[in-house]
């Protein structure tokens, strides 16, 4: 069973685990449209065998379509889901998702428990944000490939905007609350600047001061004679606008999780008015385009790095399921499948699952931050772009100062 969004390698997953599954002599059922038909009590499925998977670990999507229906909201709901299992005589559930799907699965087989039934689960991490907490450079399946996908967009883009002059295009980057995706695909596109969330020590930000980067970009560029641009801006930054500022990008729809529905906000849009205001006054010559870059990503064909490693993880579902345990994340970590518990990646006080951060203090962020063309604190002290802002020094420095008083150490 699939839930959340879908990422390139779902279908191979599915492969690996039917393959074996049906190899030791099991009965595969994919359960379609994740958790929300079993919440209505319906038995939508189909009989899962090697001649019907043989070759969809290539092919992007997945057959089981997908729901991001939350069955922990009611325990109407969650009694609903397992009698419906029960029904099917389902003992075993394979579930490939994200956090919320993880949360899903293991609330599912604890509440079988307190009926007397026993549903074991496994977890299969997904999701092209890579915000998993997983351990420190094992990526999430799909994570690669959507990386590649979008270097190649960005790229596109950069060509675009050198060709087109005096054009710069702001690309809003998927990631609920981690700069994972964006700064991959910046960082190998090589975009003029890359904004994470991650940057922000404090809890909340302004708005302005994403407009205060992106402009300081903007100005550097033209400095050394290149007035175009792609700037990269992680979605997971609008979680640390200020609610003030906020309300400016309209009103907030949420989904059955409680997550900003960031698809719905004109984020690009908003940047880009203000973006060209401050442009504006410097007497610039630039045309915006504001663009968004995620679900293009999404169902895209895995490349071979996602195929091996999807087969792998539902191989290693399997053999989790087989050994007889229950209630685990299942990774790959130097080559050997490591189980990781429920309860050991999960948050004790808001009951989810913890969300992995990028480590701006990694040679990665590092590389990529010392790559990109942005105001830096020395910028303060040159007259050149003091000038270009069309500032006395002194005013200038007071101006963007700010910038950099929470800065972390990189």
């Amino acid at each position: 069973m699939c839930g959340g969004g879908p990422a390139p390698g779902m279908n191979a997953v599915i492969s690996g685990v039917v393959s074996e599954a049906y190899r030791q002599g099991w009965d595969i059922f994919g359960i379609y449209d994740g958790f929300s038909r079993l919440g209505r009590g319906e038995k939508n499925y189909i009989r899962l065998e090697p001649n019907k998977i043989s070759r969809i670990h290539q092919t992007g999507g997945c057959i089981l379509k997908m729901s991001r229906f939350n069955p922990t909201k009611k325990e109407s709901d969650l009694r609903m889901v397992v009698d419906t299992l029960s029904d099917m005589g389902v003992t075993h559930l394979v579930t490939i998702g994200g956090d919320d799907t993880a949360h899903s699965s293991f609330t599912v087989s604890e509440y079988a428990k307190k009926m007397g039934r026993m549903i074991n689960v496994v977890h299969v991490p997904k999701t092209i944000d890579n915000d998993l907490p997983l351990p420190e450079g094992i990526p999430t399946f799909g994570f690669e490939t959507a990386r590649a996908f979008a270097t190649t967009e960005i790229q596109n883009l950069m060509e675009d905007a050198k060709t087109s002059n005096n054009r710069w295009y702001f690309t809003i980057a998927m990631g609920r609350t981690a700069g994972h995706l964006a700064l991959g695909m910046g960082r190998s596109a090589g975009a003029a600047v890359t904004i994470i969330p991650e940057e922000f020590p404090q809890d909340k930000i302004r708005l302005q001061q994403i407009v205060d980067i992106i402009t300081g970009s903007i100005v550097k560029r033209r400095l050394i004679g290149k007035n175009y641009g792609v700037a990269v801006i992680a979605e997971g930054v609008i979680e640390k606008i200020a609610e003030d500022d906020l309300k400016e990008l309209g009103p907030l729809a949420l989904d059955e999780h409680g997550h900003i529905r960031y698809a719905e906000l004109d984020f690009g849009e908003i940047l880009k008015q203000k973006v060209l205001a401050e442009v504006a006054r410097l007497d610039f010559k630039v045309t915006v385009v504001d663009k968004e870059i995620g679900y293009e990503l999404r169902c895209t064909a895995p490349i071979p790095y996602d195929i091996d490693y999807a087969r792998s993880l539902g191989y290693e579902a399997m053999q989790f399921l087989l050994r007889g345990e229950s209630g685990a994340l299942i990774t790959i970590q130097n080559n050997q499948a490591v189980p990781m518990k429920f309860e050991d990646i999960r948050d004790p006080e808001t009951n989810k699952t913890y969300v992995r951060k990028v480590n701006i203090n990694s040679v990665q962020y590092k590389i990529a931050r010392g790559n990109m063309v942005r105001l830096e604190k020395g910028d303060l002290d040159d007259p050149r772009i003091a000038n270009a802002f069309r500032m006395e020094q002194e005013e200038f420095k007071n101006r963007y100062k700010y910038l950099f008083d929470d800065e972390p150490t990189i």
